[in-house]
């Protein structure tokens, strides 16, 4: 989407860093986009790289430093994700701790209030989803579960979710130079499964962007991405010209509203609350089922784009990322449960084992909250077993 770039440059004048903990974007895991009209320019590449020196742009681009003077500054660019699908996964120097009733991550983009339409909640919106991972496995890169933190269209009856689409490499030499106001209508064709008309289409090119917007980095022809698909947000308001308006979405998206303070100049006629992005809650976690998951801490972040719409001359609905800040890096993260204390008393001891069997044996339908030590969503004589079996060192 077409955008100022002065909205874009994203420096946090906040005090010295406290503690340890780096409260900006450290490490860079993956970053595949989808198609759009800002690949292979957000960031800038002009000719083929490697995977590695892509991280390293985007890691340029995204990840924050601390200045000589003590200011922090939480990105110095921006990057696009192109279409529906494209993302980018990244971590902080440590976990982010659920600290309860917070927001706990602020994700930064480049949504803008109408200037055109200040009665209405939009303008620019290109939401992008969030999803978040813990390194169950401690081995230090993202191959655990994920979970979506759910925001406000979560629930709605248009949201798509395990919505699949595949783009297929264009032929670039068969797509010539274009004029003002002319477009390659079908340059990257995409299928998809949805069940409604959004089963087929193109991402087109425009005027304003020459260069391929395959990203030159990624081997293959097809490119395939998965996800929750939101709802379009665009009217066009004109019949003969296209003029577009984004509508915000309420809240838990990234790109989708301006973001809370750091200097961004509020929109008079809004009330702030309404209007800006105040945050993301890692209470917000959801797992493929759509059930809450308790997560204390987590450590890989992961931002894709949920929008699949075309508006015009503003090309491809496609999210940026400017940043991201941990709301409250030095806090600690309460700790896990120990495997087989059934009493909760930070020990496994025969009285775990007492605690299970008695409630088996006179089970009057109170709940028993460590209960299920095994995992396997009931408590049985199998739990009991498990804590038996720790208590013997098995």
């Amino acid at each position: 989407m077409r955008k100022s770039l002065l909205l874009l440059l994203l420096v946090m004048a906040v005090s010295s860093v406290k503690g340890e903990n780096k409260p900006y974007i450290t490490k860079i895991y993956d970053f595949i986009p989808a198609p759009g009209q800002y690949i292979n320019n957000i960031p800038y590449v002009e000719e083929p790289v490697s995977k590695d020196s892509i991280l390293t742009l985007v890691a340029e681009c995204i990840c924050g430093y601390e200045k000589a003077n003590g200011k922090v500054v939480v990105a110095d660019a921006m990057i696009s994700l192109g279409s529906f699908g494209g993302y980018v996964v990244f971590g902080f120097d440590h976990p982010v701790v659920n600290v309860k009733g917070e927001y706990d991550l602020q994700i930064f983009g480049n949504a803008f209030q109408s200037s055109s339409r200040p009665e209405l909640l939009g303008g620019s919106s290109e939401s992008g989803i969030v999803m978040v991972s813990r390194d169950v496995n401690g081995n230090g890169i993202p191959d655990d579960p994920w979970y979506e933190l759910a925001g406000s269209e979560h629930n709605h009856p248009k949201t798509q979710k395990n919505f699949t689409i595949t783009y297929y490499k264009p032929d670039d030499s068969q797509f010539g130079p274009l004029s003002m106001n002319e477009y390659h209508d079908q340059y990257i064709r995409w299928t998809s499964n949805s069940v409604d008309s959004l089963q087929e289409g193109y991402v087109r090119k425009n005027y304003f962007h020459s260069q391929s917007y395959w990203p030159m980095w990624v081997d293959g022809e097809t490119l395939t991405f998965e996800g929750t698909k939101l709802r379009c947000n665009a009217q066009n308001f004109s019949a003969t010209a296209d003029d577009w308006h984004l509508y915000f979405f309420d809240w838990g998206y990234v790109d989708n509203r301006p973001d809370d303070g750091y200097g961004y100049v509020r929109n008079p006629n809004i009330p702030a609350a309404e209007e800006l992005n105040k945050g993301f809650n890692l209470d917000w976690a959801v797992d493929d089922d759509g059930n809450p998951v308790d997560l204390k801490q987590i450590d890989f972040v992961k931002v894709y784009n949920g929008m699949l719409q075309d508006c015009g001359w503003l090309g491809e609905t496609s999210t940026e990322v400017a940043g991201a800040v941990d709301l409250h890096p030095d806090a600690v993260a309460e700790p896990d449960a120990v495997a087989g204390d059934v009493n909760g008393d930070g020990e496994v001891t025969a009285t775990d084992v007492t605690t299970l069997y008695n409630w088996l044996l006179n089970n009057d339908g109170s709940a028993l909250v460590n209960g299920d030590q095994n995992g396997d969503g009931e408590i049985t004589s199998a739990d009991v077993t498990f804590v038996y079996n720790i208590l013997l060192g098995n």
